[in-house]
């Protein structure tokens, strides 16, 4: 048994994270419904430790990363984060039109007139703006609200680093700033506690998953399920294009991305899923400084997988009724699903809010929605792997565009990284 456990332990993140989604597919398939029964409570285990992250490691990070800084870098990275979020959005709706309008998912299909849905309340982006700044810091760490928890780090982050320039000796600023950083390096050693945890909670979700949903459902909308995955297949693609224009290399990026997509389809969860991401960055070598603002920021705004499954949405709606969409319904759908997908809580279930939100802007039948929910689990494993891949990328492509350079092999431990990165 003892040499069990240290061969577990032992081994790759990843090599027990596949072995736990297969292992998960199988029980699923063939252990009927007592399986939600035993291991649901196993999987929302996994999703409490990662959830319990959250809040320490984006604030101490982040506040870390600022203090490690040049000045005016972060105004910089931050107006890069913003454009190339924006402009991946509306791309992934680009893509997910044009994949969906090419093999039209839906046709054929009728739609029960008894059928009834009432769309989910989806914040607005008014609303989405005033709660960057929380009204009560306690309460956006009691909510896990990332734009709240990122805005509380940046302004705290920078005022201690002001302190600790205009200070003529160290000071309590320095033994402050030697504190939250103490904190952090205790945050990430946790972290590297609950990776071990990973792959048993990632085995109990997807045997869960797949003993609710099964094959039924998966072949009776499976038109839409396989346009879903072949946009994102395309949108990745793209991401591997867009790396390569900036010089980074696939094989050093996905070596340490594949752990936080599997997770990520696993438990459909682009926030809780941020720890994997974050610790993923750091062994890629990119500075707190970027990863520190875009990973958290992207966990909430950067939804590529969720736009995509939006436009397919769309185009399977609007075939369901008999009535394909126009140019200028298309354009439409770009605008709006990207404005709705700002703010949107990055937890399981939240496509669906999106989906309908984007349906009653546009004129679709909301009805439609309820056939959607019959496969929201299986499209919305891929849509977030999506997700958080797409978190990763723009922040390496962003490290790239500040002089950074990835690191050939694993960094380690937090220590390492500050040495490991250096100017291309």
């Amino acid at each position: 048994m003892t040499a069990l456990l240290k061969g577990y332990m032992r081994s790759s993140l990843i090599l027990r994270v596949t072995i736990a989604l297969l292992l998960g597919l199988v029980v699923g398939l063939f252990g009927g419904d007592a399986v939600a029964t035993w291991l649901g409570p196993v999987g929302d285990l996994l999703l409490r430790l990662l959830t319990f992250l959250i809040v320490p490691i984006v604030l101490f990070t982040l506040m870390v990363g600022i203090n490690r800084s040049r000045e005016g870098s972060v105004g910089r990275v931050g107006g890069k984060v913003f454009a190339y979020y924006l402009v991946s959005t509306a791309l992934a709706i680009v893509v997910g039109l044009s994949v969906a309008s090419l093999f039209s998912p839906g046709s054929g299909m009728t739609l029960d007139e008894n059928a009834s849905f009432t769309a989910p309340e989806n914040p607005g982006l008014v609303d989405v703006v005033l709660g960057i700044v929380p009204s009560n810091i306690i309460g956006a760490f009691a909510e896990q609200n990332l734009l709240g928890i990122i805005f509380t780090a940046l302004v705290f982050g920078f005022a201690l680093l002001k302190l600790r320039q205009q200070a003529t000796q160290p000071g309590s600023a320095e033994r402050l700033y030697e504190v939250i950083e103490g904190l952090n390096d205790v945050t990430l050693k946790v972290m590297a506690g609950v990776l071990h945890v990973v792959p048993i909670g990632v085995f109990a979700i997807v045997a869960e998953t797949v003993s609710q949903q099964g094959l039924e459902t998966l072949l009776s909308l499976g038109d839409m399920v396989m346009v879903l995955y072949i946009a994102l297949a395309l949108q990745l693609l793209i991401y591997c294009v867009i790396m390569r224009l900036f010089g980074v290399k696939l094989r050093t990026f996905f070596r340490e991305a594949r752990t936080p997509m599997a997770t990520a389809f696993a438990t459909q969860s682009s926030s809780g899923t941020l720890p994997l991401t974050i610790n993923a960055a750091r062994r890629l070598g990119i500075s707190r400084s970027v990863y520190g603002f875009s990973l958290p920021l992207g966990a909430t705004l950067n939804m590529d997988g969720a736009a995509i499954r939006i436009a397919i949405s769309a185009v399977f709606a609007a075939n369901v009724i008999g009535a394909p969409l126009d140019f200028v319904s298309m354009v439409q759908i770009v605008l709006v699903g990207t404005l709705v997908s700002v703010g949107t809580a990055g937890v399981p279930g939240a496509g669906i809010i999106m989906i309908a939100t984007v349906f009653a802007q546009v004129g679709l039948p909301i009805e439609t929605v309820v056939l959607l929910t019959a496969i929201d689990a299986l499209v919305g494993m891929g849509a977030t792997a999506l997700n958080v891949t797409g978190d990763l990328v723009g922040t390496t492509v962003i490290a790239r565009s500040e002089g950074e350079q990835l690191s050939e092999t694993p960094v380690e431990t937090d220590e390492t990284s500050a040495t490991v990165i250096s100017k291309a």
